[in-house]
Order: C-alpha cells, then sequence, then structure tokens
C-alpha cells in the first residue's frame, strides 16, 4: 500500500517538539490570538519577505477577508481560474459579486494570461491566480494587465507555500526539477497586492486542523483585515463594519512554527520526488508536470494526465495505491454556477483536464521504493 499522503510521518519525526508546543500553548491558558499567534505571524511574515502576515481561520476566510479589504462588493466582477477548489470562487459570490472564469494554460494547469483582457468588463475589480499544485502562476504578464486596467491581483497561494519566481532565465521547461538558483526571488504570496494560504493539514505546510495567512505589504489593508478577523473591531466592544470570527488559534499556530523552519526541506524533498518520478514515467504514455523557466515549483501535488485515466485509476486502486483527481468537474461546470450560462467547450483546456488528470502520491515522508512501486503499477497498466 502507497498512501496519497500520510501525516503521522511527519507527526513522528517532529513529535518531541510538537507535543512540548501543544502543552505551552495548554500551561498558558491563551487560546486566542495572543503571543503565540503574533510570533508565527512575524516568522511567516520573514519567511515570505512580506510587510504583514495575518492569521485567520482558514485559507477560505484568507481569500474572504483579503477580497472585502480589497473593496468587492455586490455587482462586481473577479477574473479567475476554474480549474481549482471551489473556495476560489466561492468567496467571490459570497460577497454578491460574479466571477468570470478564463481558461487555463494546458500545461501548467494555471490561468491563461493571454485570454484574460477578453474577460474584462467595466464591472471587473480584480483578477484572483492560483499557484495550483505549487507551481506559479504567470505572475509577471497578469500584473501587467491589472496594472494596466486598474485592477487588484489576489493571490490564491494555498497550494504554494515556499513556492517562488526568480529572474534566472537561463533554465528552461523541464518535468524534472531545476537546480539553478538565483539570489533575487520572490515568494508566492508577496507577488500581488494580497496574498492568501492555507494550512489544511495535507498542505506543503500544514495544521493539525484548519487554518489560513493573510500577506500583504500594504499597511491600510493589514490592518482592514486585523479588524474584520475580529467581528470588525479596533477597540473592543467598538465595531466600525460588520466582521467575521475568523481568527487563527494559538494552538494552531504554534503547531505551524515548529514546522516552519522545515518547511524549505521539505518542498526540496518534494521536488526530488517529482524529479524521480519523472525519470521513472519519462517513457510511458503520460503527460507529465513541467516547470516554467524562473519558477520554483514545490508540487503540493505530482499530477499527469492521461487520456486513459479510468483505465489507470481503476490500476491504481487495485494496487492499493492513492491516487485523486483535482478536479474531476471544473467550476464553470458546477451545478452551483449553471446560473453564470457556460456552455459545454467554451473553456476547452480546464474541461480537457478535467477529464484526464490525476495525482500521484507525493508528500516529504514518500520512501524511494514507494515511488518505485507506483512507477511499477503504472507501467503494468499500459
Amino acid at each position: 500500500m502507497v498512501p496519497l499522503f500520510d501525516l503521522t510521518r511527519q507527526y513522528q519525526s517532529l513529535k518531541t517538539e510538537l507535543d512540548s508546543a501543544v502543552i505551552r500553548v495548554l500551561e498558558s491558558g491563551q487560546f486566542v490570538l495572543g503571543p503565540q499567534v503574533e510570533v508565527f505571524e512575524n516568522n511567516a511574515a520573514k519567511f515570505l519577505g512580506v510587510r504583514h502576515a495575518i492569521g485567520v481561520a482558514n485559507g477560505t476566510d484568507a481569500l474572504l477577508l483579503s477580497l472585502r479589504s480589497l473593496g468587492v462588493r455586490a455587482g462586481d466582477e473577479v477574473i479567475t481560474t476554474p480549474f481549482t477548489f471551489i473556495a476560489t470562487a466561492e468567496v467571490v459570490s459570497l460577497l454578491g459579486a460574479t466571477p468570470v472564469f478564463v481558461d487555463i494554460e494546458p500545461d501548467t494547469f494555471n490561468i491563461d494570461p493571454s485570454k484574460i483582457e477578453a474577460a474584462i468588463t467595466p464591472r471587473t475589480k480584480g483578477i484572483i491566480p492560483v499557484h495550483l499544485f505549487g507551481h506559479p502562476a504567470p505572475m509577471t504578464d497578469i500584473k501587467t494587465i491589472a496594472q494596466n486596467h486598474g485592477l487588484f491581483v489576489l493571490e490564491d497561494a494555498a497550494q504554494a507555500w515556499g513556492a517562488f519566481v526568480n529572474d534566472d532565465s537561463s533554465s528552461s521547461d523541464s518535468s524534472t526539477t531545476s537546480s539553478t538558483r538565483s539570489s533575487e526571488k520572490t515568494a508566492c504570496g508577496a507577488l500581488g497586492d494580497m496574498g492568501a494560504f492555507s494550512f489544511f493539514p495535507s498542505k506543503n505546510l500544514g495544521a493539525a486542523g484548519e487554518g489560513g495567512l493573510v500577506t500583504t505589504n500594504d499597511d491600510e489593508l493589514a490592518d482592514h483585515v486585523k479588524m474584520l478577523r475580529m467581528h470588525g473591531m479596533k477597540t473592543r466592544y467598538y465595531h466600525d463594519e460588520i466582521g467575521y470570527n475568523s481568527r487563527l488559534h494559538a494552538m494552531q499556530a504554534a503547531i505551524l512554527d515548529v514546522k516552519l523552519p522545515h518547511s524549505t526541506r521539505w518542498n526540496d524533498q518534494r521536488r526530488a520526488h517529482a524529479a524521480r518520478y519523472s525519470e521513472l514515467l519519462g517513457d510511458m504514455p503520460l503527460i507529465l508536470p513541467i516547470e516554467r523557466a524562473g519558477n520554483h515549483h514545490v508540487y503540493h501535488q505530482y499530477t499527469v494526465r492521461s487520456s486513459q485515466r479510468d483505465m489507470i485509476i481503476e490500476k491504481l486502486a487495485s494496487a492499493k495505491i492513492g491516487a485523486a483527481i483535482y478536479y474531476p468537474v471544473p467550476l464553470h461546470q458546477q451545478n452551483v454556477y449553471s446560473c453564470l450560462g457556460y456552455e459545454a467547450g467554451s473553456l476547452p483546456e480546464a474541461e480537457r483536464a478535467s477529464r484526464e488528470v490525476f495525482s500521484l502520491p507525493i508528500f516529504p515522508e514518500l520512501r524511494a521504493d514507494e515511488i518505485e512501486e507506483v512507477a511499477q503499477v503504472l507501467k503494468s497498466a499500459f
């Protein structure tokens, strides 16, 4: 059996540190915000290279509070990708605005910037690119479009903790990882006006439950998010607007702070696993992930595609190998968004990807023999 992911292995590797951190929080009696959350926020901001990192209850709230702070209101439109988890679009709808879906690049699964301008209308307020599966979206092109049209850019970096872009133009597209590094790098979450992270347990940096983070270099936006997460109050019991109860728990902050220094090493292990997969699967009739020049992919998922996906998934399941489909139905074809009127074939790349993609086991503690087993079963499937 090869699991899709195994959280217990990571816990065992840090058991003493994690247990001690949890006990310290219990002994402190401070469970909601407080000094432990501030410590993690400061360390996260330093890691990402941003002025502000604000802990919130979960990744969905990170997106929602960011949109509120950026001024999204009922009647607005926000451009995003249809090939992502529903939270990306759901938060737009929760504010009474309309998500406008733009098709994806077939090789990275990220939003295709060449199709964004055609979707802009007088009601467009901003763009939410998603760094899907840990591969940075084409932010240079997206930011240029946003600046030309006076739009905000909110990064959905839920799957991209530790991913970054750099100025290394000598790298080439590859289905494996690049050894080239540049000293000039900017983390995902620090590229747009705001960034939103999820600390769902299976993420590259995962909590023992729910957690989220908002990032920005704008002082006013940061202050607004802090107010919104506390029921819309700056001063206790004095409320300036309707807000939310969306505070990062001190217990989760303590756990995340223990894990944070290890996250770069864990991402390097994911990249090494991805490279090994690509080496073993290179001669099979599969389309493998690529890494665009200048991008540092952190492989939250190792996602391949095949027109024979259903047969392959069945073969993996019979061998007790974990695999998952992210995502089987693009957002514009979900029942909840049927009211938007997207016809079949209107976003062909996203629709084709949803029929072909599947993700293989990848997590830092995955063993070499498990990768070999996955590759052997895939080979037998063909």
